[in-house]
């Protein structure tokens, strides 16, 4: 299927690019035919330099030369046919007509050029973040995962928000988590503490622990790249959560990340009582007290994990994103129909952008365990921006 796709869009391009090149070819005979036609103190020529401008808009530079080549011999049979060659007038307008089209062609050339560094520049960029944003599995322990991605930054895949999954220990644990700022920016905080979840989410037997362990890992990131300006300013708020494979009751601490939706059959979304600490990287006299909270996610209902980039977009007129009233709404929908129906309802709210980097985790429990292992993946999965 992949490859049949990559061989079909190219080919696709190729037959476009052709069709419009009719465009500027129709435009010279229309040109030349109408000159034709006309008395000879009425000049048209000069216009045929509208077909080889028009040109670079979707071809390169060849078919640029090409129909710049057509408009320079329509030029010249105009000139036969309109008192010679030999005359001044046509003499002139051929020979700029022929730079004309040359500059255009050499335009054509650089702007292919830079095209096609962008094009390269974009698939590092690409396969940088990719090697970051691992795609969450479909099936993982007892859950079935859809998960949504929405960048702040124009042409980024990723940002300051960051999730993963992980299974061990006859359990599913996912993190979730928003490193303070946006953008391409946050991404080493997201790297780091992305890095410590996968390792330490297998040497620690409570939630509690692992936290611990991340909140260290922030610290040492920090205490080795703030400036006495920023002391204090690199935080990451996040949600751990752990769902055991054969028992409904669910953990979860949260570090001044929001609690999550729970939504069950029926158009019931309920918010599973939450006590957070303060975020990861906050100085703290004694170290902050991390709280476990528990609760119950029963088969068939589905944990709703996000970032505040989710309720704080604003419409128009400034109201914030009324995320629970909305999913309310969708609670029967399977995760990836639900991750749709949010994007498309959030981003019609935020008119098309949004102000800060948002995700979103579905995770709909299932009667059946899935055995297959998954070791801690992160990612895009079903659906982008």
């Amino acid at each position: 299927m992949g490859s049949r796709w990559r061989v079909a869009v190219p080919r696709q391009a190729w037959q476009s690019t052709h069709a419009l090149l009719l465009l500027p070819i129709a435009l010279i005979v229309v040109i030349m035919v109408a000159d034709l036609r006309t008395p000879e103190d009425i000049h048209l020529g000069p216009a045929l330099v509208m077909a080889p401008a028009l040109t670079p808009s979707f071809a390169g530079p060849r078919s640029t030369a090409l129909v710049g080549a057509l408009a320079v011999a329509a030029q010249i049979v105009i000139a036969a046919f309109h008192g010679g060659l030999g005359t001044a007038n046509h003499i002139v307008q051929i020979v700029t007509l022929v730079l004309l089209s040359a500059i255009v062609v050499v335009y054509s050339a650089v702007r292919e050029r830079r095209r096609a560094q962008l094009a390269q520049v974009r698939t590092v960029a690409e396969a940088a973040q990719h090697v970051l944003m691992w795609p969450l599995p479909e099936y993982i322990g007892p859950l079935r995962i859809a998960s949504l991605y929405l960048a702040a930054e124009d042409e980024a895949q990723i940002g300051g928000d960051l999730y993963a999954a992980t299974s061990c220990n006859g359990a599913v644990r996912v993190l979730i988590g928003d490193v303070r700022g946006k953008g391409l920016s946050a991404i080493g905080e997201a790297a780091l503490l992305l890095g410590a979840f996968r390792e330490s989410s297998y040497r620690h037997v409570t939630l509690q622990e692992l936290a611990t362990s991340l909140e260290q890992s922030v610290q040492r990131y920090t205490a080795e790249l703030d400036t006495p300006e920023e002391t204090g300013e690199r935080f990451v708020t996040a949600l751990l959560v752990e769902i055991p494979d054969e028992d409904p009751l669910t953990r979860m601490t949260s570090a001044g990340h929001p609690p999550p939706l729970l939504l069950s059959p029926g158009h019931v979304v309920t918010v599973p009582s939450l006590h957070p600490s303060p975020p990861l990287g906050v100085p703290c006299a004694d170290g902050p007290e991390r709280t476990l909270d528990v609760f119950s996610f029963e088969p068939g209902d589905t944990l709703l994990l996000y970032t505040d980039g989710v309720i704080e977009a604003r419409d128009g007129q400034g109201r914030f994103y009324p995320l629970a009233e909305r999913v309310a709404q969708w609670t029967d929908a399977a995760p990836e129909s639900l991750m749709h129906h949010i994007r498309r309802d959030l981003l019609a709210h935020a008119g098309g952008r949004l102000g800060d980097d948002a995700a979103l985790i579905a995770l709909h429990r299932t009667a059946a365990v899935h055995r297959r292992r998954h070791h801690g993946v992160l990612g895009h999965g079903s659906a982008r921006s």
